[in-house]
């Protein structure tokens, strides 16, 4: 895990030393670190004298402004999430060290992020780059491809509870209560995503959750994974890109070309359903999420001037109002809505 370590030592809890002792390690540890950048679980680094490795504990209730409670049980999806991903793409994930007796917690490899940046970050330095955008949207049909001809993943991540907790309720829904007039078009779409069962979902393609590897992208955080609607996945991530236009306008073109790579890439592997539908459940699940991070409870937070949490709306409002069917279709609506301002 990559992040970022807070200066000097603290006390590891009590739940993390008692997860030590059955890895192993507790005689080995030489220092022990609280790591930042999560809102929903407790990271810390571990060195020990032959490794350094990242503890990860779910939180109850995640750190957002919003109530926003979610069951602790993730962890358990998100260890099984990874390691089936390990079984498909081993180096798309860390490698895992184990989990504790009771599920609540898990130990995997720490990542240098000398030597695997953050996408999200890279992105927001001003490094925009295209061609890893398609290796993203190629991993995550790769996985998603595998996983949707396999019988055995239903059964293990049917956590639509979770996923609705997390994902579908603080987004789609939250948002749908804010604007009421395209409240049974959001709510439609929550109910569709939900209904519909075809692959491993990760839930949070978010480029925070993505290192740069020289092997390609890994993907971190897989708290939501699900046995789901995999368009899910690609609505979540592009999202991403389009919003990232708005801190970063002089690099929209750039940004726009890494949106094409990772919709073509992803769809030319697409081999679980027809693509056209497929592309269709991604094109207009898109703005929804755009507008969720606007005014659902997970609030981007590099849109702040007013003028552009408006321009947001009144972009992906237009969409969710009158969908279109192609991803393209909507970066062009949207990139068409971010210059005319």
């Amino acid at each position: 895990m990559s992040a970022t370590c807070i200066a000097g030592e603290t006390g590891l809890p009590a739940a993390m030393q008692a997860f030590l002792r059955e890895l192993g390690l507790d005689e080995k540890v030489l220092a022990a670190r609280a790591l930042t950048g999560g809102v929903s679980s407790d990271i810390w680094l571990i060195e020990t004298q032959d490794q350094r490795l990242c503890m990860k504990r779910a939180l109850p209730a995640l750190r957002v402004a919003a109530n926003w409670q979610a069951p602790v049980e993730r962890s358990t999806y998100e260890y099984a999430w990874m390691t089936r991903v390990r079984a498909i793409l081993p180096q798309a994930v860390p490698r895992l060290l184990g989990r504790s007796v009771d599920g609540a917690m898990f130990a995997m490899a720490f990542l240098d992020p000398r030597d695997y940046p953050v996408w999200k970050e890279a992105m927001l330095g001003g490094k925009i780059d295209p061609l890893f955008a398609g290796k993203v949207g190629a991993t995550l049909a790769t996985i998603h491809s595998t996983t949707a001809k396999d019988a055995s993943i239903a059964p293990e991540f049917a956590s639509d509870r979770i996923f609705h907790a997390i994902r579908l309720e603080p987004y789609l829904l939250a948002t749908a209560q804010r604007h009421p007039d395209i409240g049974p078009q959001l709510r439609a779409l929550a109910e569709r995503t939900a209904s519909t069962k075809q692959a491993l979902v990760h839930g949070d393609v978010s480029p925070k959750n993505i290192l740069i590897g020289s092997s390609g992208p890994v993907f971190l955080d897989a708290e939501c994974a699900w046995h789901g609607d995999p368009a899910f996945d690609v609505a979540f991530c592009l999202n991403h890109l389009m919003l990232k236009c708005i801190p970063l306008r002089e690099y929209s073109d750039m940004l726009r070309q890494a949106f094409a790579e990772f919709s073509s890439h992803y769809l030319a592997r697409v081999d679980w359903e027809r693509v056209e539908d497929m592309e269709e459940r991604c094109a207009t699940l898109l703005p929804a999420l755009t507008l969720a991070r606007i005014d659902g409870k997970s609030p981007v937070e590099y849109v702040v001037a007013q003028g552009d949490k408006g321009r947001v709306r009144e972009i992906a409002r237009a969409l969710i109002a009158e969908p279109r069917s192609r991803l393209g279709e909507v970066a062009d609506a949207w990139h068409r809505g971010v210059t005319k301002h």
